[in-house]
């Protein structure tokens, strides 16, 4: 018998860390585009899966932004179906008119039909085949944006979609070791033209960025970014605990709607707080899109300095003021 080749073996070893001990006994969907990181995980996952008796299915977005995207997506779905996937399918989205640059409609469309297949089939849960590569390029344009910790803490390797359970086993795996796995098994992966199109931050960051980078610091500096992502995502999820209790707090245990009292925002550590105020202007309605840090740093104003200033003004038409020592929401105006 023939040794099994190393990037196939490590790509499989990833699947079933991610899949073992899943609650639910629906089937995992698998979200695949026909590249080398998705296909790998593809048939990794139809390995694995049915030797954890769970039946694996996949599916295939069709964003209909370039020439022959239906026929590809159609292959995809074709190879899935006999590689025993069930389901097996492709499903074409409307990105057009969606808010944010092109990057970010595409994504907002491809997540949204995820969803709604997973839900459709009872899955247990969403695999992606984002890789360490991505992790640290998610890394490095957070670094850019100038985003906080919760930009540095890049992709989560399990969150909530909706509902379902997204995992991304692979995040752990580089890009390398998928195209190995990928040419061990005799798949041929399609190569998407937007990841090399310069127009796209992400395109520009793994053609220049990440390769300058290694040639200067050496081909640790992916794995350290990795795993910079993922010591910032466990301080993250502390201080997010931390926010939760004294929001409730801050509430005096009512809904937050009716608002926050400021003695009990003046004491807590800034870190703190200005998690408490970005949770409470989500409640109140304001997108999480929307929300920057400028509309957190205008109510923190409100609570640290306070000089008698008007409304701020939240993503929604929301308006927060500072009343009786209590932030609470203003009146409509007019009303």
């Amino acid at each position: 018998m023939a040794a099994l080749a190393p990037p196939v073996a490590a790509v499989r070893l990833a699947v079933r860390r991610a899949l073992t001990g899943l609650a639910d006994d629906g089937p995992v969907l698998v979200a695949c585009s026909g590249g080398a990181d998705s296909l790998a995980l593809a048939a990794a996952t139809a390995f694995v899966a049915p030797r954890l008796g769970r039946r694996a299915g996949l599916v295939t977005v069709d964003h209909a932004l370039q020439a022959g995207s239906d026929r590809r997506a159609a292959d995809v779905a074709a190879w899935a179906a006999a590689a025993g996937f069930t389901p097996a399918e492709a499903v074409r989205v409307e990105v057009a008119g969606r808010p944010g640059g092109p990057e970010a409609a595409a994504r907002e469309a491809r997540y949204q039909a995820l969803a709604e297949a997973a839900r459709r089939h009872g899955a247990a849960a969403l695999l992606t085949g984002h890789t360490r590569d991505d992790q640290a390029e998610t890394v490095l344009l957070a670094l850019a944006r100038g985003a906080g910790p919760r930009g540095l803490a890049g992709m989560p390797s399990r969150r909530d979609l909706a509902g379902v359970p997204l995992l991304r086993p692979l995040l752990d795996v580089s890009r390398e070791e998928t195209r190995k796995a990928c040419t061990a098994l005799g798949h041929s992966p399609w190569e998407d033209p937007h990841n090399v199109d310069p127009s796209y931050a992400r395109a520009r960051v793994r053609a220049d960025v990440l390769p300058a980078l290694v040639r200067a610091l050496g081909p640790a500096v992916l794995d350290n970014l990795a795993r910079t992502a993922r010591l910032v995502a466990a301080d993250t999820a502390a201080l997010d605990e931390l926010a939760a209790v004294a929001l409730s707090q801050a509430a005096g245990g009512r809904d937050p709607a009716g608002g926050l009292a400021v003695p009990a925002l003046t004491g807590l550590a800034p870190a703190v707080r200005t998690r408490v105020l970005h949770a409470w202007a989500r409640e109140l309605g304001a997108a999480p899109a929307a929300l920057s840090h400028r509309h957190v740093a205008a109510l923190d104003a409100l609570v640290t300095d306070w000089r008698g200033q008007g409304p701020t003004h939240l993503p929604g038409g929301v308006r927060v003021v500072r009343r009786a020592g209590r932030l609470t929401v203003a009146d409509p105006v007019g009303g």
